[in-house]
């Protein structure tokens, strides 16, 4: 079973030392246009998993293609042939990015830790995690960084050392991203904010009895009473 606790520390300490290697600029200014940040928001709000997040691993699993499903890249108005299988239709690409993060593994929406190390390694278990198993960095992170050289999955449970991935990794678009909008960051903890409670008013204190002010009941009441029917009266 894989140490996650280990491959969280792994990635962020190769965060830390990262440095890009490749132009990452045209993509993340794509990723994190208003109009395609606006639709990942709109996940974001349903899932709790943060936009940035969403935005790459859509990069990843498509080029960004609106047509093609978060899961695996398929088009979300079929059904799925690839895993994980038989997701679908949808009707709309929002709708097929939800039950992604919510019901595909490893289930972004569940996650608590959004600290760097947590976000690079839910990304990491969302492309599997042979590469961790061998020693390797992933190159679905890590490609375009000085973290990655070579070797890659080539097709499922086929690993080929001399392979090099030609995407770019997710580590390297969150940092282009990053330095286009400051809005992004990885404090550990995206759970959504409590409204705050509304404002309680206290109740108005009781006056105290006077002879313009008498308790109901008293003496005082009963007399007052009797004159405002007198005056009532007269006037």
């Amino acid at each position: 079973m894989t140490d996650l606790v280990a491959l969280k520390a792994a990635n962020a300490n190769r965060w830390a030392k990262a440095r890009l290697t490749r132009d990452f600029s045209s993509v993340a200014k794509r990723l994190a246009a208003p109009a395609a940040k606006a639709r990942y928001q709109a996940v974001e709000a349903k899932t709790g998993v943060p936009w940035a997040f969403i935005a790459v691993a859509h990069e990843r699993e498509s080029s960004q293609d609106w047509a093609g499903s978060l899961a695996q890249g398929d088009h979300w108005n079929k059904v799925s042939t690839h895993v994980p299988a038989g997701r679908g239709p949808f009707k709309s690409w929002e709708e097929a990015a939800i039950d992604a993060l919510v019901n595909c593994a490893p289930r972004a929406a569940l996650n608590k830790d959004w600290s760097i190390g947590g976000t690079l390694t839910m990304l990491e278990q969302y492309n599997g995690l042979g590469y961790f198993s061998r020693g390797k960095p992933s190159p679905y992170i890590w490609s375009g960084t000085d973290q990655y050289v070579s070797g890659k999955y080539v097709r499922d449970g086929v690993y080929d050392p001399n392979a090099v991935d030609k995407q770019l990794g997710c580590a390297g678009l969150l940092l282009a991203m990053m330095s286009l909008d400051s809005s992004i960051s990885f404090d550990g903890d995206h759970a959504p904010a409590p409204s705050a409670p509304a404002p309680t008013v206290p109740p108005p204190k009781p006056s105290t009895p006077s002879v313009t002010n008498p308790a109901p009941g008293s003496l005082g009441d009963f007399i007052a009473a009797i004159l405002a029917a007198v005056f009532r009266r007269k006037s």
